[in-house]
């Protein structure tokens, strides 16, 4: 029998995301600066205000007022009415030494044998659904998001938009785990109070509400969704059909949000981060995490050992779970579950030993930073619509632009989305 799979995603303007991507340009400032810094830091935003606080060891010194005001601008919270504005928000660091206890755990005489930053498990995840290797309702909530931002920037249409929005695609699949047709797309965004009521009667307040909802709801199937069915593939295009529910702003207006609707911190929106509910998911955070964290690194690496896989043929889909104790380089354990969709004739025990034996792998937390160049300042642009599934690029960032000590740093984006392990995994599996 047919089932259903709904997942969500978040925008940049997302109390939560905001926090994220605060929390991201302090550690790529650190990193800029001092590669070798080791930095946890949590921010939280409300009405007016902002809260910097965690623990940093680092050579670098930074105005980390300038740099979240500067993130806030970014996103679009530009205008008083907001309640919450980059020039006028107050911002609060209560950013101190990491603890030394912590530190004899990571840091060695040989950086090769760098312990784990902490215990824990990490998952990553990969399925041939959609050509980036990415659950397709995840991919679909945040194409939707991306799009509405980038309508939101140019200000031609849709001008009522503001940055907070949330999205939610509902995929119907066959009993064989295929995609068969969008079942419903919810969209709820942030806007303008654009209609003036012409009185404070209820029925003049509703009727005013309604022409917003109307022509809010209008753009969204006319304007947004053919933008987006111009990006995607034809066999993704016609799984939008012409029954697709869809639920728009379906609580009614929308106008107060951001932070100063509700409060955002750091590292509530992990499932938006990682794989919107498919696979699994060890709990731990990533943005605000230097790399010597391996709920971050480790995820990062399990994502790039699933997405190969899965490209190269193993199988059509991989959950890849790896485990670690604080201070400790090599992992507890590793995990794979194809799913019963294994092209090779292995189980899924001698598919993760394989795994375990190859060097381009190797899961002790140094190598993992070194095989993707973890301590380059590649972070503030994961803090929105998704660590994984994104494009892999090479970059020029520009810190303290304009500014004393400005820098430029070449960096290479999202490094474990790239498939350059795909012939040794072939090799490996003699596919």
């Amino acid at each position: 029998m047919p089932y259903f799979f709904t997942s969500e995603s978040v925008s940049e303007g997302h109390p939560d995301k905001v926090a994220d991507q605060i929390s991201d340009a302090l550690i790529d400032h650190f990193l800029a600066y001092d590669p070798e810094s080791k930095v946890a830091c949590e921010t939280l935003v409300t009405t007016g205000q902002v809260v910097l606080a965690g623990e940093v060891k680092s050579k670098a010194y930074l105005d980390v007022q300038d740099i979240a005001r500067d993130v806030i601008r970014r996103i679009g919270y530009t205008k008083s009415e907001y309640m919450f504005e980059a020039n006028s928000c107050g911002i609060l660091s209560a950013i101190h030494e990491q603890s030394p206890d912590i530190n004899q755990g990571v840091d060695r005489k040989k950086r090769e044998e760098q312990g784990a930053g902490d215990q824990g498990m990490m998952f990553g995840f990969a399925t041939n659904e959609t050509d980036t290797y990415m659950p397709l309702p995840l991919m679909l909530a945040h194409l939707l998001l991306q799009e509405l931002a980038e309508l939101r920037r140019e200000g031609k249409k849709m001008k009522y938009l503001r940055p907070d929005a949330k999205s939610q695609v509902t995929i119907e699949y066959s009993d064989d785990h295929k995609p068969q047709r969008i079942d419903a797309i919810v969209i709820s965004t942030q806007h303008d109070d654009w209609v003036k009521p012409k009185s404070g009667k209820a029925a003049d307040v509703k009727k005013a509400d309604d022409e917003m909802l109307s022509g809010i709801s209008k753009d969204m199937k006319t304007i947004l969704i053919p933008r987006i069915l111009k990006k995607l593939p034809k066999r993704i295009q016609k799984l939008f059909g012409s029954d697709i529910k869809y639920h728009i702003n379906p609580t009614g207006k929308f106008v107060i949000g951001g932070p100063h609707g509700d409060t955002g911190l750091t590292g509530r929106k992990i499932i938006v981060d990682t794989y919107g509910g498919r696979g699994a998911h060890g709990g731990g955070a990533f943005s605000g995490k230097d790399p010597s964290k391996v709920d971050r690194s480790a995820a990062y690496a399990t994502r790039h050992i699933a997405k190969n896989l899965v490209a190269a043929g193993v199988c059509d889909e991989a959950l890849v779970q790896v485990s670690y104790a604080i201070g400790v380089a090599d992992p507890v354990g590793l995990f794979v579950d194809t799913r019963g969709t294994a092209r090779v004739k292995m189980t899924d025990g001698q598919i993760a030993d394989t795994i375990l034996k190859m060097k381009e792998f190797s899961l002790r937390p140094y190598d993992i930073e070194t095989r993707f160049n973890l301590r380059s300042p590649i972070y503030l642009e994961t803090a929105a619509y998704g660590h994984m599934g994104r494009k892999t690029e090479t970059v020029t960032k520009v810190f303290n632009k304009g500014k004393e000590h400005e820098k430029s740093v070449k960096v290479k984006l999202f490094p474990w989305e790239e498939l350059n392990a795909v012939p040794a995994v072939k090799k490996a599996f003699k596919l």
